[in-house]
């Protein structure tokens, strides 16, 4: 028996009885239309920036209006249109640049793509201009003063290069000394993110920052972070970019980590133990790195669509259904020539239940609080639709009830169980297990923590300004071949789909999976809508003290919908988001 993910601090949450109303019927021949459509080569890998993504906001928006939604966007002359606009720099190399190493002596040419992937620069600087750097080992560049870890102890890295390891400390295991830290074990804290790394070396002044992929730790192979690292890069403007983002950041492959390792007369597998340990100090490397190229860089706007379905007796309270609409676009070609990366399953089909559910509501009768719809962009790029979103919110973040995330739905079949990305403690997934229960399926938690899926989809940019969200995922007990068809899938899938060209649609696809799970979501969906509570986080929740921050709103003058946006809640620097238990 599976048991929720917590004991609710809020009775009445779960006291709130199943609505009688009987569960919508959701059509697998418009779930199957629209992610053919949206995957389709017409649209381009629905890149960001491109005459894609006008093709691609035109069809959300004809879709959510034929579904019965309102405009829930940007207030255009007093009234509010479909769109959000977002604000992005755009970072594109011009040419490939140019790379290499000295590593003890001998030169070393690196092509962009094979041994390193370097994302064009978001620093702020269009050129990149880096002499004979010295490389420095830091472990697993992590920098916790609450867990009392610090990788760097005090080293200058101003004119350095930072090489770290992917994930976290505990990836490995953790050791038997309980002087060294805990940061649970295989579940992937913020840590362990690669763009924490980043963000940690641009903190420390580095020149650049360099993280050793290895496949397991990173939970994808070099081939994902070849075309993720090497096409047009975005992130959303920000007043000082350079306090965000190293002059240069990269990938490099592990067999060119050990030969530098080697060089410097260590190993990789040394220098993984060592860095382990609480007591691990920064080792310098006997290699060093020449970087140059230029990039163009302009500040474009994207789109974030936005429909809703206006509360009958509490507008001012939100339900947000939200899911990424844009892919990788157009990049470099796979061994068959193709350069469409379709993005069908991630995230064609997450939208495609976005729509669905959208016609849902509208048919049925009206909830009290409002439904937003919410179609992010640059989900690929950095979560930076949604963390936009999360900043100029369009309705209040503190009076938004929850937010349900639909990111890569099952396409192989209906499944006995369903999930979640990452691990997290909140009374929203009580909810959604309840639910869940109603229709005869079960929860299973996220059986790859370690890959750091809570951190990883568009859930989390609302999770850090403390709105209770999830991201669902589809089961792997597969009603026709269990489990172990299951499993078998989404290896093959990850392997050879995942951020690649062959993310196409396939006729082969069974979508009763995708309308179970609109089903179930929107049982959960519908239920927040007409209920009086607030679901919150567990009392250790990391975001639980922003959530509380603004109770007094909940209680008492709220803000009606259609006002000037409230301002969000701060939001956490890694060190208050140091990954979920659970």
């Amino acid at each position: 028996m599976i048991r929720p993910a917590f004991l609710l601090a809020a009775t009445a949450l779960l006291a709130v009885p199943a609505a009688a109303q009987q569960q919508p019927a959701f059509s697998t021949q418009r779930l199957s239309q629209h992610v053919q459509t949206l995957g389709s080569d017409a649209y381009e890998g629905r890149g960001v920036g491109v005459p894609a993504e006008g093709r691609t906001v035109q069809y959300l928006i004809r879709e959510f209006g034929r579904a019965g939604l309102q405009p829930g966007g940007d207030l255009q002359n007093g009234r509010r249109g479909w769109t959000q606009r977002v604000p992005l720099l755009q970072s594109d190399w011009q040419g490939t640049p140019t790379l290499a190493m000295n590593v003890n002596g001998q030169q070393l040419p690196l092509t962009q793509g094979q041994e390193i992937a370097a994302r064009a620069p978001t620093n702020g600087q269009s050129a990149l201009n880096l002499q004979n750097l010295p490389l420095v080992f830091v472990g697993y560049g992590v920098k916790a003063p609450e867990r009392n870890w610090d990788d760097f102890k005090g080293q200058d890295l101003r004119g350095k290069i930072m090489v770290v390891l992917v994930n976290d400390p505990d990836f490995e295991g953790p050791l038997a000394d309980p002087q060294n830290g805990d940061f649970g074990g295989k579940a992937m804290t913020y840590y362990g993110r690669w763009t924490y790394k980043y963000e940690e070396g641009a903190r420390q002044g580095a020149a650049g920052v360099l993280v050793i992929h290895e496949t397991a730790p990173a939970s994808y192979g070099w081939a994902t972070v070849k075309n993720s690292n090497t096409n047009t890069m975005f992130d959303i403007v920000r007043q000082n970019p350079a306090a965000e983002h190293p002059p240069l950041e990269a990938w490099i492959q592990q067999d060119l980590a050990g030969r530098i390792f080697a060089a410097s007369g260590t190993s990789l597998e040394q220098m993984k133990a060592a860095a382990r340990r609480r007591d691990f100090r920064p080792v310098p490397l006997k290699a060093t790195l020449t970087a140059q190229g230029q990039a163009r860089t302009q500040v474009i706007n994207s789109s974030n669509v936005v429909g809703i379905l206006p509360g009958k007796s509490r507008p001012d309270e939100t339900v947000i259904y939200t899911g990424h609409w844009d892919h990788l676009g157009i990049g470099q070609p796979d061994a068959n020539g193709d350069r469409i990366y379709n993005g069908a399953l991630d995230n064609a089909s997450g939208i495609s239940h976005m729509i669905e559910q959208a016609r849902a509501f509208a048919r049925g009768p009206r909830p009290d609080r409002s439904v937003v719809f919410l179609a992010v962009t640059a989900e690929e790029k950095g979560l930076l639709g949604s963390e936009y979103y999360a900043a100029n919110p369009l309705y209040p973040v503190e009076k938004t009830a929850g937010v349900l995330n639909t990111d890569s739905m099952g396409v192989f079949g209906r499944a006995n169980d369903f999930s979640i990305s990452g691990t997290a403690r909140l009374e929203l997934l009580d909810m959604l297990v309840e639910e869940g229960r109603r229709l005869g399926r079960k929860f299973t938690p996220d059986p790859n923590p370690q890959s750091g899926g809570f951190y990883r989809s568009d859930h989390f940019s609302m999770a850090k300004v403390g709105v209770p969200a999830i991201s669902f995922r589809s089961g792997q007990d597969l009603v026709s071949g269990g489990v172990t068809r299951g499993e078998a899938i989404a290896r093959e899938y990850t392997e050879k789909r995942y951020h690649q060209p062959d993310d196409e649609y396939l006729p082969s696809w069974n979508f009763e999976g995708i309308a179970a799970d609109a089903t179930l979501l929107h049982a959960v969906g519908r239920r927040l809508a007409n209920s009086t509570a607030w679901p919150n986080w567990s009392a250790d929740s990391e975001f639980r003290a922003a959530r509380d921050a603004s109770a007094a709103v909940r209680g008492g003058g709220a803000q009606p919908a259609g006002a000037a946006p409230a301002p969000a809640e701060p939001v956490p620097t890694p060190a208050d988001v140091a990954g979920e238990r659970g």
